[in-house]
């Protein structure tokens, strides 16, 4: 029986000794040993109750073995729900009542912590980590073949949580058609093939580390320099040895800031990408006249994976994120009717292919809400097309804030600190970065008689939630400002704060 994303991304590689992932300490895994223990660790997930569909949840360092948990996951049939490591045991305990996992994966230094979690919410516990791994154990003393479980193509792969217009995370759906056909079109549009090496800094549990990094990548038989983290110095090092880099603009603006990024180093590079947030048109300009390399932006959601991505071998243009990618459809639209409206217009961004998920996890009517019935999804970004099929991006309707790659919806920011006594109301919303692409302000108003502390407040989010939520600036203001209807007017704070001066962080 066929398993549409198995036996195209990893299937292939049985026997296949090229080394596929190089780890910090020089460590070289090679393709089949790859395969190898993605095969034990399915045994493990088996031996532990997993069944076909069920949810797989792993909050877990950036390993060799995190790697091969996906690939696991997918071989044994099962669902993967990667979740960001900053996430507070607040948040995770959402996600764990939401998704309903039987086995939940985490660091092993959170093991007791996440423990009780999950024996409330009825799944199996197992741990990664860099010295003890209740996981590896267990896997150690598996065999090297497992029989693949039958999946289709509509068959969930994935289930990645995005922020909802509530401030409620949502569980996107991701089939294996759509990461496979996404990463079978990319692989063809970007030219990537085994002669490649990719510098692979980017965390693994979104889509843009886990999914276009690693699938195509595995697609393609490229080999794969994972670091642990992101590290210019150590990045610098890496490009002389390597063809490819995908990373955040944060990447970018961290690299030009260091001395030893440098035109020759670059010289044996294939392609720069850039994606997760906008970049900034000045440092796409600093990046080639550094280098004389164009770096390539494309555009993406963890709804729908890749949409747009500007041309290999035509222009890069900047402040855009180029064309539709073949087979998809991206259209700018009125947002009331879905009248697609003339080039040069704003209008909403919709995309539809086979790259778009099949609806949020357990919630139909926001799956209504967002996907029309003619099949094309309502991404709540606002673009505009130039006249020779350009896409920019120009907004957001939904208020996202996107800060070094990472999405953050203002609205849970606000609750928590609307919780905080003294504080009457907020306002959270972002500007523009050279670094992070946006920080993150909150204007707050005080009741009557009272005086905020923003350091007590600062510490107060801190306890809440994780570090890339975190508001770089308070602002204390007597009143926000509203329109006629009684709205808070975000981009009237927008406009004020991007002209002042910045301020040290307070997180």
């Amino acid at each position: 029986m066929t398993n549409t994303l198995y036996d195209s991304l990893f299937a292939n590689h049985a026997g296949n000794k090229a080394p596929f992932l190089q780890l910090d300490d020089g460590q070289l895994v090679s393709y089949d040993a790859f395969l190898n223990r993605a095969a034990q660790i399915a045994h493990v997930l088996k031996n532990s109750g997993v069944s076909p569909g069920d949810r797989i949840l792993v909050q877990a360092p950036k390993l060799a073995d995190t790697i091969a948990l996906y690939a696991a996951a997918v071989q044994a049939g099962a669902v993967y729900l990667p979740l960001n490591n900053a996430y507070t045991l607040a948040e995770l305990k959402y996600f764990i009542a939401d998704a309903q996992p039987s086995m939940i994966v985490c660091d092993s230094t959170n093991e007791i912590e996440i423990g009780k979690l999950a024996t409330r919410f009825g799944a199996k516990l197992l741990t990664l980590g860099r010295d003890t791994s209740s996981l590896s154990r267990e896997a150690d003393a598996q065999p090297c073949e497992f029989e693949t479980v039958g999946r289709a193509p509509d068959d969930l792969a994935a289930l990645l949580y995005t922020s909802g217009t509530t401030g409620r995370s949502k569980g996107a759906m991701l089939s294996h058609q759509n990461l496979l056909s996404n990463a079978q079109t990319l692989v063809e549009l970007w030219g990537i093939t085994n002669t490649d090496r990719l510098i692979h800094a980017l965390p693994i549990f979104h889509t843009h580390g886990l999914f276009v990094a690693m699938n195509t990548s595995l697609l393609a038989g490229a080999k794969v320099r994972l670091m642990e983290k992101f590290d210019a110095s150590a990045i610098v090092e890496e490009l002389p040895k390597s063809t490819l880099l995908m990373g955040v603009p944060t990447f970018y603006t961290r690299l030009l800031a260091d001395d030893g990024f440098t035109k020759q180093i670059t010289r044996g590079m294939r392609l720069f990408i850039s994606g997760s947030a906008p970049l900034l048109a000045e440092t796409h300009l600093a990046f080639e006249m550094r280098t004389g390399h164009r770096i390539l932006e494309r555009y993406g959601m963890t709804e729908t994976n890749m949409n747009t991505s500007n041309p290999y071998g035509g222009e890069r243009r900047a402040g855009t994120v180029g064309m539709a990618l073949p087979g998809t459809e991206v259209i700018v639209t009125n947002p009331e009717t879905g009248e697609p409206l003339p080039l040069g217009d704003v209008g909403m961004i919709e995309v539809r292919g086979p790259n778009v998920f099949k609806g949020y996890w357990q919630m139909p009517e926001k799956t209504a809400a967002e996907l029309r019935e003619n099949g094309f999804f309502m991404t709540g970004d606002l673009g505009q097309y130039s006249e020779d099929g350009y896409l920019s991006i120009v907004g957001r309707s939904k208020d996202l804030i996107i800060t070094g790659g990472y999405n953050v919806y203002p609205k849970e920011i606000e609750d928590v600190l609307n919780d905080i006594d003294g504080v009457l109301e907020s306002a959270v919303f972002g500007i523009p970065d050279n670094d992070l692409g946006e920080k993150i302000i909150a204007t707050l108003v005080a009741e009557p008689g009272v005086k905020l502390d923003t350091d007590q407040i600062a510490a107060t989010i801190r306890e809440r939630l994780s570090r890339f939520k975190h508001p770089r600036r308070y602002e204390l203001v007597t009143e926000l400002p509203r329109n006629t209807m009684g709205k808070v007017q975000k981009n009237v704070l927008r406009e004020q704060h991007a002209k002042k001066e910045p301020l040290p962080a307070a997180s």
